[in-house]
């Protein structure tokens, strides 16, 4: 392990790899398990009978980091493709396989979505179809990106960072400066300084329902400011963490305690927000502050824990694991109008919740595997998303 982080020019950073995959498939479990966390009907579209507090926590708990996760590993293999293809090179790769699977893609994933909620509405009101709500004018700030959200996030942060690049160039000085950065921001207090900025964000965001923790900017072209900060800081430390890749060794040491961090700091949040979603804006109070930096520690301090098991445990290559990896960015695209005519079917039985969400969740999986198997893998929908393959056996640097 120590010998892909110190030359990564010449390897594949496995464990990196594994940890990109389980932050995109937390994304479908997340979105299997609103269905049944109390207060559904108020927040998902389909609802179930059944709700449990165990589905509220299998939401909360990941929600918490998953998306951090994905951002500092996105901002650090962005960092590596952009090195070695220049900058002509990574603006062509991003629009492949970013620009292009977002404009084509969007359109049937929300029309999938609307049919889906068409087939719900006609179900509850037995066979007959209610008069469609008024739908408003799409506008800037009236956009259903759905949860494609995060590829045009990851675009916003990818004109960033060459726009900064290009700005500040290579001189020595910025060098040095982004160095000490990261050596402070890597070390064991590196998720309370993240924290902080988070939290502020959060706390002074307008109308936050707290227990939803980073408002997802699903639904505008203009991500809210706690976005900015949540996303925008996790890809810039990932961008940052290229030179110095070598201080993700202390991570993989050090995950007993930033796990111990991450699960201390949940319980707290859970003590006070509790397992199912208040739908009430936080107060602007010292208790509102004190949850949004213990809710923005237990997130970074998940991501350091979970970036350091993935070195520690995951770093020789796995046939299985680079499959999933591979998978993952196929799976998450296509997993949530699937994961929702599941709900929808499973809400017309009457089934203990635990089996329905094992089926919902079981059933996708294995439908978005056999689709990537039989229909993306070895199609211009796979170049698209992974890059163009390369002979068996040549292994080659991450993406994204």
């Amino acid at each position: 392990m120590h010998a892909a982080l110190a030359h990564p020019p010449r390897e594949r950073l496995h464990g990196l790899d594994a940890v990109r995959a389980i932050a995109l498939l937390f994304g479908v479990v997340v979105h299997a398990s609103m269905a049944w966390i109390p207060g559904a009907q108020y927040v998902w579209v389909v609802h179930d009978g059944s709700p449990s507090e165990v589905a509220g926590l299998l939401f909360y708990v990941p929600h918490m980091f998953r998306m951090l996760l994905f951002f500092l590993i996105a901002g650090l293999f962005a960092r590596m493709a952009c090195e070695r293809l220049g900058t002509i090179g990574f603006v062509r790769d991003r629009v492949r396989r970013i620009a292009i699977p977002l404009a084509s893609l969007w359109f049937p994933m929300l029309m999938a979505i609307v049919a889906v909620i068409a087939w719900n509405a006609w179900l509850i009101n037995n066979g007959t179809m209610p008069p469609a709500p008024p739908t408003p004018p799409l506008s800037p700030r009236n956009f259903p990106l759905t949860h494609l959200w995060f590829l045009y996030v990851l675009l916003l942060c990818y004109v960033g960072a060459l726009a900064l690049r290009a700005t500040l160039g290579r001189s020595a000085f910025v060098q040095r400066a982004s160095d000490a950065c990261v050596r402070v921001l890597a070390s064991p207090i590196g998720p309370l300084l993240l924290a902080l900025p988070l939290g502020a964000a959060l706390a002074a965001h307008a109308k936050w329902y707290a227990w939803f923790g980073v408002p997802t900017p699903d639904q505008s072209l203009y991500p809210s400011l706690a976005a900015c900060v949540a996303f925008g800081s996790a890809f810039g430390f990932g961008w940052l963490l290229h030179r110095p890749l070598a201080r993700l060794q202390h991570w993989a040491a050090h995950w007993p305690l930033h796990l111990s961090i991450a699960i201390s700091a949940t319980v707290g949040c859970v003590l006070h927000a509790g397992l199912a979603p208040k739908l009430v804006a936080a107060t602007q109070d010292m208790a509102t502050i004190g949850y949004a930096i213990a809710y923005a520690l237990a997130g970074w301090s998940w991501t350091f824990a979970i970036v350091g098991l993935g070195l520690r445990f995951l770093s020789g290559h796995s046939p299985v694991r680079r499959y999933l990896a591979d998978a993952s960015y196929w799976i998450y695209i296509a997993h949530l109008p699937l994961v929702m005519a599941l709900q929808v079917a499973m809400s017309r039985v009457d089934w203990p919740w635990a089996v329905e969400f094992a089926v919902v969740l079981g059933t996708a999986f294995a439908l978005l595997l056999l689709s990537y198997e039989l229909l993306v893998r070895n199609s211009f929908i796979g170049a698209w998303l992974n890059g163009r393959r390369k002979p068996r056996g040549l292994e080659h640097r991450g993406r994204t």
